[in-house]
């Protein structure tokens, strides 16, 4: 079976062009003619072809690509091999690079695209890349943590502002809330938990009542989120996670 110049270039996804030039060159000659002088291809010819079309992705130029097939010393399994192992090592690099891109990606991490003024004008002397390392070590499989990081890259210095006085008027209020004597399980604070848990979920990452509670335990076993959260109120982070809790509670 025979094929035209037009069905071997939609086949391969090359211009008539392209096959015409390689047969002026002498690099792929079709088998055949049909009886008003056209090209007709054969299956061996497919075959060169598809050859050809791998060493040009791997970078080879005509020449070269045209000494290596017509190399009487080299079989076609050879070549198939000798591709396979070109193609390995591109891939190997292109993981590299995909890595690198990756790395560059994760150095946009929340905030990272501000100047170090606007990042101290922003969160004060609080860095809030201080715990992204922990962050990554717990959820850096998981899609809340992939989700927290697309959305950061996104963020502007008006988006990051927006979003720190949403958190300092939800901490305001459970500060009021625990100097009122409002106990942990009661409506108040368990409602001002949920805008704690929406405000999350609006900004950085989907976070369902699970997720939650995980967050009020964090909160309350690393003494490094306990500082943090304290500094609005002594006792608040213990407070707040009960307040979490109850939440949870009251949904499930």
């Amino acid at each position: 079976m025979s094929y035209s110049v037009g069905q071997v270039a939609g086949f391969a996804g090359v211009t008539v062009r392209t096959l015409h030039h390689y047969d002026e060159i002498g690099l792929l000659s079709p088998g055949g003619r049909s009886h008003a002088g056209h090209r007709r291809y054969d299956d061996a010819d497919l075959d060169r072809l598809q050859q050809i079309l791998f060493y040009r992705e791997l970078g080879f130029p005509l020449d070269e690509v045209a000494a290596l097939l017509d190399d009487p010393a080299v079989d076609p399994r050879e070549h198939l091999r000798r591709q396979h192992e070109l193609l390995s090592g591109r891939i190997a690099k292109l993981q590299e690079m995909a890595a690198a891109v990756e790395t560059a990606m994760e150095a946009r991490k929340m905030g990272i695209n501000l100047t170090p003024e606007e990042k101290f004008e922003v969160f004060g002397d609080h860095d809030p890349e201080q715990y992204a390392e922990e962050v990554e070590q717990r959820w850096g499989a998981g899609e809340a943590y992939k989700e927290s990081q697309r959305r950061a890259a996104s963020y502007t210095k008006e988006d990051w502002l927006r979003i720190k006085a949403e958190g300092d008027e939800n901490t305001a209020r459970l500060v009021a809330a625990m100097e009122a004597g409002a106990a942990p399980d009661s409506v108040r604070a368990m409602d001002l938990a949920e805008e704690h848990r929406a405000l999350i979920g609006r900004n950085h990452y989907d976070c369902g009542y699970d997720m939650h509670v995980c967050l009020a335990e964090m909160y309350v076993a690393d003494e490094r989120f306990t500082t943090s959260i304290d500094a609005a109120k002594p006792g608040l982070a213990a407070y707040l996670r009960e307040a979490i809790l109850a939440n949870a509670a009251r949904h499930a």
